[in-house]
C-alpha cells in the first residue's frame, strides 16, 4: 500500500496521483508538482489514502511542496499571461491564413512551455506558425489539436437542461455513449434531441443506463402477448418503464378489443427478440458515431 493525493490541474480535468511523502496536504490545498511537462501547480481534491500499489502507475512522483502565496501569484499572473498568448497566436493564425480554430492557451507553472489547443476538420501544416510563435515567446510551444468534445470541456456553456455542462464541471472522461442507450430509455432518436452542444450524443445517456437496463429487464417488449391476472391475453400495446406498468390491447368474451393497464410484475409473459427497422435517424447517429471514432488528435512540439 502506498499514500497517495488526487491532484488536478484543470477544472473537472483527470486526477492525478501523487506521493504526498512528509508533508500535512489537506484535500483542498494547493501544490506545486513535478510531472511530464514540467513543474505544475494543481488543486487537491482527494486528501490523504491509502491504495494497492498494482493501481498506481510507477514510478510515483512526489510533491514539491505546497503551494505559497508567491505560489498562488505567479499561477494568478499565468492566467493573465494566457490571455495575450491567446491573443498573439490568434493574429498569426490569421497571418498565416490557417484553416484552424484557436481554443486555450496555457503556461505551465515554469513558464518552460506553452501549449495552444485547437481544432480543424483536417491535419495543419503549422510548423512556419510555430517558428513565429517560438520567436514571440522565446520558450517551447506546443499545439495540440482536440476534438470537437475537449473543445467543449474546455470552453464550457449551458446544456439543454438548463444547467452548466457535465464535461465542462465534473465529467474527468469521456464515457462511451450509443445509440443503444437511446433505444433503452426509449428516447427519441432525432439527433437534435439526444445531441449535446457539442454535436455529438449527449454524455448524460449513460447516467440512468444502469437503470434502465434493469427496469427493462423486468418488462415485454412492444407487440409481445401476455397473460393478465384476470386471465385475459393480449398485445403488448406500450409501456412505462419507471412505473413499471403495462397497457395490453385485451380481447374480452364479446370479441371486442380494450386497452387495459397492468402491472409489469402481475403478467405472464416469455419475451421475444424483434427485429427492429433502422430509421433514418438510426443511420444520422451512426454516420455521426463513425465521424467520432475517426476524429484523431495531431500534436507537434517545438523543441
Amino acid at each position: 500500500m502506498a499514500k497517495v493525493i488526487g491532484v488536478r490541474f484543470r477544472n473537472a480535468g483527470k486526477v492525478y496521483y501523487f506521493a504526498p511523502g512528509k508533508l500535512k496536504i489537506y484535500q483542498g490545498d494547493h501544490v506545486v508538482v513535478e510531472t511530464a511537462r514540467g513543474v505544475e501547480y494543481g488543486y487537491v481534491v482527494l486528501g490523504m489514502k491509502e491504495v494497492e500499489d498494482d493501481k498506481i502507475v510507477q514510478p510515483l512522483k512526489p510533491v514539491m511542496r505546497v503551494a505559497t502565496p508567491e505560489d498562488d501569484e505567479k499561477a494568478a499572473k499565468n492566467r493573465e499571461k494566457e490571455k495575450e498568448a491567446f491573443k498573439i497566436c490568434q493574429e498569426k493564425i490569421h497571418k498565416h491564413e490557417l484553416e484552424m480554430k484557436l481554443i486555450d492557451a496555457e503556461y505551465t507553472f515554469d513558464n518552460n512551455k506553452v501549449l495552444f489547443y485547437f481544432t480543424a476538420d483536417g491535419r495543419i501544416d503549422f510548423r512556419e506558425l510555430v517558428k513565429d510563435l517560438a520567436a514571440v515567446f522565446k520558450t517551447r510551444i506546443e499545439l495540440r489539436q482536440i476534438g470537437v468534445r475537449d473543445e467543449t470541456k474546455i470552453l464550457g456553456g449551458i446544456g439543454i437542461c438548463g444547467r452548466p455542462l457535465c464535461c465542462h464541471s465534473y465529467l474527468s472522461d469521456f464515457a462511451p455513449v450509443s445509440i443503444k442507450m437511446a433505444k433503452e430509455q426509449n428516447l427519441s432518436l432525432n439527433p437534435t434531441k439526444i445531441s449535446g452542444v457539442c454535436g455529438r450524443l449527449m454524455c448524460c445517456l449513460k447516467n440512468e443506463q444502469e437503470t434502465y437496463e434493469e427496469l427493462n429487464s423486468r418488462l415485454p417488449n412492444v407487440g409481445d402477448y401476455v397473460t393478465a391476472p384476470d386471465g385475459l391475453k393480449g398485445e403488448v400495446h406500450s409501456l412505462s418503464v419507471l412505473r413499471q406498468l403495462v397497457k395490453v390491447i385485451v380481447t374480452l368474451d364479446n370479441d371486442e378489443k380494450e386497452i387495459r393497464e397492468y402491472k409489469a410484475n402481475e403478467l405472464r409473459f416469455k419475451p421475444r427478440k424483434k427485429k427492429e427497422k433502422a430509421t433514418v435517424a438510426d443511420e444520422e447517429l451512426k454516420a455521426l458515431e463513425a465521424l467520432e471514432r475517426k476524429e484523431g488528435k495531431s500534436k507537434l512540439e517545438d523543441n
